[in-house]
């Protein structure tokens, strides 16, 4: 019932913004590029929570939805043990709530509907501008929060040796908002001699595992692709690694970040921060999520930098426009998606 409400509630709020969350935003001195229902009087980029008592929420039942990079279903199976987790350490009731797009995801965390969420990196930024996430954690293991470098893969039986070989060629990204899929490649590749769009056609494939499985069935010739979640396909065997070539990584950037609602009521944020921190991965989640078995603090303030300096670089703000363009793309790309389907079944790897 609730993964129902929720649904229709995304589907509802990506059509119009909820007006009443503006209307009620209180006098601020300074907002950043923060939307106009949040104020950052201390300054740290992210939205503070509500002064007024009245306006902080203590829900009986939390909410938890990771970003879409990969198959929605393969998350909730894979976070169970950690929504079990949150359930017996804060005392109330955590769900899994399996989300599609970005932009169902940011506007379901605006519309008060999710609690708890794992944004992927670039997305982030739209969820703290927009929709007043908080990032505070970063998954990890012993040493340190995990990091990934984009990867531009093909096919190891291609003829593709370097980027300026791809010119001319059918190259996937993911989506216009993802920093690994398609801006850091936008800021990065013209320096390299390719520049996307003018060298290369670009085709938005809908995700990383799209992306990887494309250019595995030769649909493109190269991909570029979150390092983290190609690895991890190749760890559940969804594809050979014997089967691609990286020809071209960046320096690293952070995974994906896990925020909370600014919202909500600051003993019930703090308990759900230490239960993040106190959790170890069981042996199953850990392989599933690339060896990490825990999490690790971070901020958007100084651990985002460098996702900011992409966007910068690209001119793609974090803005509603933006965002919008995105939602209007990520749902024209679904459709087509289930138009195609019963003439495309999916290929085996």
């Amino acid at each position: 019932m609730i993964r129902t409400t929720l649904a229709a509630a995304c589907l509802a709020a990506i059509a119009a913004w909820a007006p009443e969350a503006v209307a009620q935003a209180p006098a601020c001195g300074h907002r950043g590029a923060l939307d106009e229902a949040y104020c950052d009087e201390d300054r740290d980029m992210v939205a503070d929570a509500p002064s007024d008592p009245a306006r902080q929420r203590d829900p009986s039942t939390l909410v938890f939805a990771y970003t879409p990079v990969e198959d929605p279903a393969l998350y909730a199976s894979q976070f169970r043990p950690f929504t079990d987790h949150l359930t017996r350490c804060t005392g109330k009731r955590t769900v899994y709530f399996q989300v599609t797009a970005n932009a169902a995801q940011v506007e379901a965390m605006r519309s008060g509907r999710l609690h708890i969420a794992g944004f992927s990196t670039g997305p982030t930024a739209f969820a703290v501008n927009l929709a007043g996430a908080v990032p505070f954690a970063v998954k990890g293991g012993e040493q340190g929060y995990e990091s990934y470098r984009v990867a531009m893969i093909v096919r190891a039986d291609s003829p593709f040796q370097s980027l300026t070989d791809l010119r001319g060629r059918r190259v996937a990204h993911t989506s216009a908002t993802s920093n690994s899929g398609n801006l850091a490649p936008r800021a990065f590749f013209p320096g390299l001699g390719l520049t996307p769009d003018t060298d290369y056609r670009v085709i938005f494939s809908g995700g990383h595992d799209r992306s990887v499985m494309g250019v595995n069935a030769g649909d493109y010739d190269a991909a570029p692709v979150a390092s983290d979640v190609y690895n991890r396909m190749i760890g559940r065997g969804q594809v050979r690694r014997e089967t691609f070539r990286t020809i071209w990584e960046s320096a690293p950037f952070p995974t994906s970040s896990f925020a909370l609602a600014h919202d909500l009521r600051p003993e019930l944020a703090q308990r759900i921060r230490q239960c993040f921190f106190d959790f170890r991965f069981p042996d199953a989640m850990r392989r599933d999520l690339g060896g990490n078995d825990r999490f690790w603090p971070a901020t958007y303030l100084r651990d985002w930098e460098p996702v900011r300096q992409v966007a910068d670089a690209v001119n793609a703000p974090y803005n509603r426009a933006a965002f919008d363009a995105e939602a209007a793309r990520e749902r024209a790309a679904e459709e087509r998606r289930r138009q195609q389907a019963p003439q495309q079944p999916g290929r085996a790897p």
